[in-house]
This record gives structure tokens, sequence and C-alpha cells, in this order.
């Protein structure tokens, strides 16, 4: 795993001023994530999730504790460090090849290397033929799928995933769920998922992260026991998926809505032919 890095956190609080008093967001945050490891991070709306990630990829540095990727200490944003949104946020001028090139802009690398890797990331996300399509013309899965090969491009340590597949319907969401499975497992970096989402936090994570919200705080982690490819009809599956329900609690329940409405296709569906249509 040349590119897996090891994330720690430690003592980690994080507050806002608001009007002039403080507002706590994340309070004592203590987690560490293996080199490989795909950890899923669920909890109601504002518990800090989101926040959590933008302390990690760099966007904000006003915070108490630590946070270290492969030991040094995060300052700022880095290209060991790629991040994937709800929003594509593709740029609809540049093509996907561009769009993707745009991940290696400043890596240090020849433009043949360059070409290359951009060639290899648009392959590994099953969009070769489309190179040089327009965001325009892409459905909202074909995007996030440039979105993914753009964040992979510069080789990051690690990727970060900020309910990535929020917007799209449930049949992309689940064939996108199997095809991010796929994309981990053949870049073998570690994975940070956000979601509502607690039947896709357990089909992909290795671990579960349960928050709670007003201040933020980790209320568990529970682990994932199953191997790939995953049975969301099993029993087992079932079982940590109820486990991660019971951990949300009052919580969970006060946001049934997206914590509670799992996505998922038929267990029998060969989604391998939407390959190209999501």
């Amino acid at each position: 795993m040349e590119h897996a890095g090891t994330l720690s956190i430690a003592g980690l609080n994080k507050q806002y001023e608001v009007k002039g008093q403080a507002l706590p967001v994340l309070q004592d945050i203590d987690l560490t994530i293996e080199p490989g490891e795909f950890v899923s991070i669920v909890g109601s709306s504002g518990c800090g999730k989101s926040t959590l990630l933008r302390l990690i990829i760099g966007l904000e540095g006003d915070y108490r504790g630590d946070i270290r990727l492969n030991g040094q200490r995060i300052t700022g944003t880095s290209l060991d460090r790629g991040i994937v949104f709800q929003e594509h946020r593709l740029f609809p001028w540049l093509t996907v090849e561009k769009n993707v090139a745009v991940g290696v802009l400043n890596a240090d690398l020849t433009e043949a290397q360059k070409r290359e890797t951009v060639r290899e990331h648009i392959e590994l996300v099953g969009l070769k033929g489309f190179e040089q399509a327009w965001p325009h013309q892409l459905s909202g899965g074909m995007s996030q799928r440039v979105a993914i090969a753009r964040a992979l491009a510069s080789r990051p340590d690690i990727l970060l995933l900020d309910e990535p597949f929020g917007a799209l319907d449930a049949l992309t969401r689940a064939h996108l769920q199997q095809e991010l499975h796929r994309i981990w497992a053949t870049e073998g970096i570690t994975m940070i998922l956000v979601t509502h989402d607690v039947e896709e936090a357990v089909y992909l994570g290795d671990r579960v992260v349960v928050m709670e919200p007003r201040p933020g705080r980790i209320r568990s982690t529970l682990p994932v026991p199953l191997p790939h490819p995953r049975d969301r009809a099993s029993a087992a599956f079932a079982a940590v998926r109820n486990a991660v329900l019971h951990e949300l609690g009052e919580h969970g329940s006060a946001a049934a809505g997206p914590l509670l409405a799992p996505a998922r296709a038929p267990a029998a569906l060969d989604l391998g032919t939407w390959q190209f249509a999501v």
C-alpha cells in the first residue's frame, strides 16, 4: 500500500464564535485510522462530521488538539490528502480529461507522466471513451466518477469523502458504492467516508464511527467484521446495521429520514450494465 496513510487525531476540539459567544462544534475527538483502512463516520446533522473533514483536509487551522498524517502535523492543504464533496464541482468549461488533469496540475511529474496518470484514473473509474465529454453531457453518477478520479490522480495518502453519493438516486448510489469499494481495493489507500446513510456506512467501512451532536463527539466505534462483497440482505449485515442504529439512539431517531432510509438495490440485481448509465 504505497500511498496508504496513517491518520491520528488526539484531543481535538473546535469551536466557532457566533455573536460574540463561543459555539463548541467538536469536543475531545480521539481517532486513529490505520494505513489502507476504510472508516465510515455517521451521525445526525450538526454533529460536526463535515467540520472534522475540513480540519483533516486542512481548510481550517483554528483548533485545539492534534491532527497528524504519517506522524506529521497537518497544516494547510496538500496533495497528500484528496477530497470528494457531495457536489462534483467539475469545471464546466473543461472536458473530463482536463478536469482530471487539474488534480495533477501541481504534481512533481513530467507532462508525459501527468498524461499517463490522467489516462489511468479515467480508466480506473470506468470512463474510458468519455475523455473529451463535457460536464453537461454527463449524468450525476458519471460526474462523481470524474470527481473521484481527479481526487485520486495526485495519488494522495488519504481520500476524504463528504456525502459523495447523497444527491444520487438509489440505484446509482448502490452501483457507485460497489465501484468505490473496487477503487479502494485497487488503490489501497486510506479512505474516510462521511454519510447519513447507515447502510452505506456498513457496506463500505471496516469500522463505523458514530458521532453525536452539540458539541460533536464520538459516541462509539463499531467494527464491521464482514467479508467483501457484502450482502445487504444477509442476517449478519442486518445485525451490524442495527447495532449502528442502536448506537445512534435518540440522535438517530431525531433524524430518521436520512439515517434510517437505506439506499438498497434488489440483492439479485446485476448492476454491471449500468456502468456508463450512472
